[in-house]
Order: C-alpha cells, then sequence, then structure tokens
C-alpha cells in the first residue's frame, strides 16, 4: 500500500495549472446543451401569458385548443395548484396562475402538441376571460396603498431594519456630513442560452427532466411539492449552460409544465422560452430607490452610514428575502464602519420578479456609497484614492 505521505506533492492541486474538462466539447460544439437533445416522439410546449398587468382570470377554456390536430394535451392553473418558491418559506408562485395574473407575462394556460407551430396556434385558440384590475408599477405607491393587494398579504414582500453602534453620536461629532439620494433602474442578465426544459416520465413512473437551470436540487425539491411525486420518483439532469449569471438560480413555469404534460400525455415534452419570455421570467437585478447620509471625521475616516432603501421586487418573492438583507449588510463591503444603519422595505409591483444576479443586493449599494465617498473627498480636499484606502478593511 502506498504512503500517501510520502507523495504528498503528487497530490497538490493549490499552485497548479487544471484542465477544463469539458473544454474541448463546447470549443468544437460537441457540447449537448438542453435544446439540443431530442427523445423520440417528442411533443413541443408552448405557454400562454397575460397581456395584462393585474388581472383576475374568471374563465379559461382550453376546448378548442384541444380539438386541434396534432394538439396532444393542454394544461391550466387549476392542474398545477399547489405554490413554490426557492425560498422555502415564501412559496408566492404558481407554474400556471390560479385565480390572477400579476404581470404581463405571467403563464396562464400551456399546450403539448407535434411542434412549436401547432402549439403556438393551439394557444390562439385559448379563451381567457379577464377582469382587469389597477397595475402598480411604482414601488413606493404599492406600499403606500393598501386598497390595490397584489398578494393576499399586501404589497410589503419584506422589512428589515437593523443598526450597530453609536450612529447619532457619529454624526453629532461629524466633520462633514454628505447626503444624497440614489436611483438604479435594474438590469437583466442576457444570457445567450435561452430557458430550456424537456421531461420523460417513464413506464416506471420515474420523471427525468433535463433543464438549463442553475440549481438542480432545488429544481428536484419543488418538482416534488408541485407535482405531489416522492423525490426518489424524480430525476434532474443539467446539461451545460449557456449562461445563467443568477438568472436561471430557481426554478420557472416551464419545468413544471412539461412535466406534468409529460405525464399526462406519456411522451417527453420539450419548451425552449423565446428571447421576449426570458425577459418576462427576468429575476434581474432589483431597482433601488435609495436615501444614504454618511458621516465623516476632517481626516475622511467614515464615521457612521445611515441607508434608507426601497427595492422594486415585481411581481413574485424569488430570492427577494435574502436581496432585502444583502441591500444594508453589504452596502459597507470594503469599508470600516464606525457605525451603520438600514431601512430596508422591498414591494411588490405588477412587474417580472427581480430576483438574483451576481451579488444581488450588494451592487447598488455600492454606486451609492461610492458617489458618497467622491463627494466627501472633494469636500474635504483629500485624493479619493488615499480616502478609500484611509477606511479599507485590513
Amino acid at each position: 500500500m502506498t504512503d500517501v505521505g510520502d507523495d504528498a506533492a503528487a497530490f497538490a492541486v493549490i499552485g497548479r495549472r487544471h484542465l477544463k474538462v469539458d473544454a474541448m466539447d463546447r470549443l468544437s460544439g460537441m457540447a449537448r446543451y438542453t435544446d439540443d437533445l431530442h427523445l423520440p416522439r417528442m411533443l413541443h410546449c408552448k405557454i400562454l401569458r397575460s397581456p395584462h398587468a393585474h388581472a383576475t382570470i374568471a374563465n379559461v377554456d382550453t376546448s378548442a385548443a384541444l380539438a386541434m390536430d396534432g394538439v396532444a394535451a393542454v394544461i391550466q392553473g387549476s392542474d398545477l395548484p399547489t405554490p413554490y418558491g426557492i425560498v422555502p418559506w415564501t412559496p408566492d408562485e404558481n407554474a400556471l396562475c390560479v385565480d390572477k395574473a400579476r404581470y404581463v407575462g405571467d403563464a396562464v394556460a400551456a399546450v403539448a402538441a407535434v411542434d412549436e407551430e401547432t402549439a403556438n396556434a393551439a394557444l390562439a385558440c385559448i379563451a381567457v376571460d379577464w377582469l382587469p384590475l389597477p397595475a402598480l408599477v411604482d414601488p413606493h405607491e404599492a406600499l403606500r396603498r393598501d386598497d390595490v393587494r397584489i398578494h393576499a398579504g399586501g404589497n410589503l414582500s419584506k422589512e428589515v431594519e437593523l443598526s450597530f453602534g453609536d450612529l447619532d453620536g457619529a454624526f453629532a461629532a461629524a466633520d462633514l456630513v454628505v447626503e444624497g439620494d440614489y436611483h438604479f433602474h435594474g438590469t437583466t442578465h442576457g444570457a445567450i442560452e435561452p430557458h430550456c426544459a424537456l421531461a420523460w416520465f417513464d413506464g416506471r413512473g420515474l420523471l427525468t427532466v433535463w433543464s438549463a437551470t442553475q440549481v438542480p436540487h432545488y429544481l428536484h425539491r419543488e418538482l416534488s411539492r408541485v407535482l405531489g411525486l416522492p423525490t426518489w420518483r424524480i430525476r434532474v439532469i443539467q446539461p451545460p449552460i449557456g449562461g445563467a449569471f443568477g438568472g436561471k438560480s430557481e426554478p420557472f413555469d416551464l419545468e413544471f409544465c412539461v412535466a406534468l404534460l409529460a405525464m399526462r400525455t406519456g411522451r417527453p415534452v420539450k419548451c425552449l422560452y423565446t428571447r421576449e419570455e426570458v425577459f418576462y421570467a427576468h429575476r434581474g437585478r432589483h431597482p433601488f430607490d435609495m436615501r444614504y447620509r454618511s458621516a465623516f471625521s476632517a481626516d475622511g475616516q467614515i464615521l457612521a452610514v445611515d441607508a434608507d432603501t426601497v427595492l422594486d421586487g415585481g411581481a413574485y418573492s424569488s430570492f427577494g428575502l435574502v436581496t432585502t438583507y444583502y441591500s444594508g449588510q453589504l452596502l459597507g463591503a470594503p469599508y470600516a464602519l464606525g457605525s451603520y444603519r438600514f431601512h430596508s422595505r422591498r414591494a411588490y409591483t405588477n412587474k417580472p420578479a427581480c430576483g438574483p444576479k451576481r451579488g444581488h443586493g450588494s451592487v447598488q449599494p455600492r454606486f451609492a456609497i461610492e458617489v458618497q465617498l467622491d463627494k466627501a473627498a472633494r469636500a474635504l480636499g483629500i485624493d479619493p484614492i488615499d480616502l478609500r484606502r484611509r477606511n479599507a478593511l485590513v
């Protein structure tokens, strides 16, 4: 038996170059992404989406679509009534709207057909009786109003207020106080690969879902919850992903739809988002309205930061509970703060849900803090880089 200790250098990985094991497949075009997968007798799924930002669904009539040649199955919200969510204690989404739509693009029904053209034609035959409601697109208005509720519990998604240190004393002792209002408009991911999912329910009652997801374990959990299947009957496979950046970090409507349609038809079912649907799915960086006050000593030390933030969360929770905390807890980032306080509120609005994108909740405060530091450097006559060095965490 070889003594590993005698040849430890052969097992060292730190400081060595390592090959990316799938690099040649990607470079040569041999990598098979989710949409490259095709199974025999595969059907294609398309999803009907709401034209209204906020509306009650009085009735959905799918009979004409189901009667079309080439259409194998049609499902609606009542077929998938169990809500889900990436954070276990905020399950406020349904794969297909059950009672009302909460943004333009919210999923209402889904079709499985022999090809995409037939599926799209079937969508046009689905009749939905809509009862439009007032739409709230401004987070401040959403927080003020209780007469229009996007969710039953109201329009406040999450509120966090925390403070550390003697904030009032720091502001009283400050040589300079910088104040400002800042707005971050939000961004989306723009991955080259759209969301895509393929499902197969075999003769043994086992469901396999291939998905361009970043979180196969979370998808596995939520598929079990929504479909009512034990976890041992579900397998989730993650093929190579053509970009994500946080935008594929949670389950989406297409994965539940292809799974149920595969179970209903006994045939594999695939769904590929259009680029427009990718923007409906969204989960991009939250828009922030930020009111910041920062206290400085004459030599440029940050004595205190007081932050008041309103987050536009869109129609559903997504990772918003976490983002709301991060909007305050990470505002200091590379700087040593003597004290700080933050009050953050995330509002539901009738827009696509915002979620995780590359350090979610920490990028927007960076913008506000860095502008505050530049203002302070100018007012105190200190080089902006030097001021940052004086406050850097060491």
